[in-house]
């Protein structure tokens, strides 16, 4: 997975960094709601079954918010194929309904071809809403005690979905919201909170996944898109405490037009064959 980019600050607006900090807050809140009944958020996604089916979509049938068509599923991989400390992973999505007016998929020669082989995928959301476009926004990843440790993007075969250029998706991100109470109403603040106090690093992930893509289909000339060698197209580690105790030395010192994180490298060819 290159990153064309390179290293770099990544930076955040005031508005940006007041919707970080309420986001923050509701992760707080709910971590304290899971804690004050023994539950944590693999626990509260499984319903208590710590050695979950492997490839199985928790919980069974997604969690979708038919207002604003906003999807995501949890689900872990086998033990030769799930990188080191991971237990599973969320895949969040925005189905086309709720998608901002104006955004297109993505249109590349390869793509009209009738006879190209495309592969099953290998973890598509469940189909939900009127339309078909569905756009995979990112991947969460959580250790064994429920902790947030990574956050990825995947090429497109791996979830079947609808590919929409970096900026379009990032229009995506605040639109997604689950303010349903199943299957757990601190599950679902829970996710949607996550998207928005990581919002600087999720965007320059997708950014990262669109170099990615691009650089493989120059160097190697193949359908990109259904290539199974490259599967995730960007990666980073993330620590949820460092980005809350961040948002409070902001909010204490009033340093609200840079947010000083420098993303890891990202090595070339970190995704080739990588479970997504």
């Amino acid at each position: 997975m290159a990153n064309p980019r390179g290293q770099q600050r990544l930076r955040a607006s005031q508005i940006e960094i007041e919707q970080m900090t309420e986001a923050g807050a509701i992760v707080r809140e709910c971590q304290r709601e899971l804690a004050a009944r023994g539950s944590d958020i693999v626990s509260e996604v499984t319903a208590g079954a710590r050695a979950a089916s492997e490839w199985r979509h928790y919980p069974d049938g997604d969690v979708y918010d038919p207002t604003s068509h906003a999807q995501y599923f949890y689900h872990m991989h086998g033990m030769s194929g799930r990188p080191l400390r991971e237990h599973g992973h969320f895949h969040t999505f925005l189905r086309a309904e709720g998608m901002p007016v104006g955004v297109t998929p993505l249109l590349l020669p390869e793509l009209a071809l009738p006879d190209v082989r495309t592969l099953p995928p290998q973890a598509p959301p469940l189909r939900r809403g009127a339309r078909e476009e569905v756009s995979h926004l990112v991947a969460i990843a959580l250790d064994e005690q429920g902790e947030p440790i990574r956050l990825f993007t995947t090429n497109r075969w791996v979830t079947g979905e609808t590919w929409y250029r970096a900026a379009d998706v990032i229009q995506m991100l605040d639109r997604f919201t689950i303010r349903l109470t199943a299957p757990s109403a601190v599950l679902n603040r829970w996710v949607g909170a996550m998207i928005r106090l990581f919002l600087p690093q999720i965007a320059a992930l997708l950014h990262a996944r669109d170099d990615t893509v691009m650089s493989w289909r120059r160097r190697r000339r193949t359908h990109v898109f259904e290539d199974p060698r490259l599967e995730v197209t960007s990666s980073i580690e993330i620590g949820l405490e460092a980005q809350l105790a961040f948002l409070e030395r902001v909010r204490a010192s009033a340093l609200i037009r840079r947010v000083p994180h420098q993303l890891p490298p990202m090595g070339e060819g970190w995704g080739e064959g990588h479970a997504g």
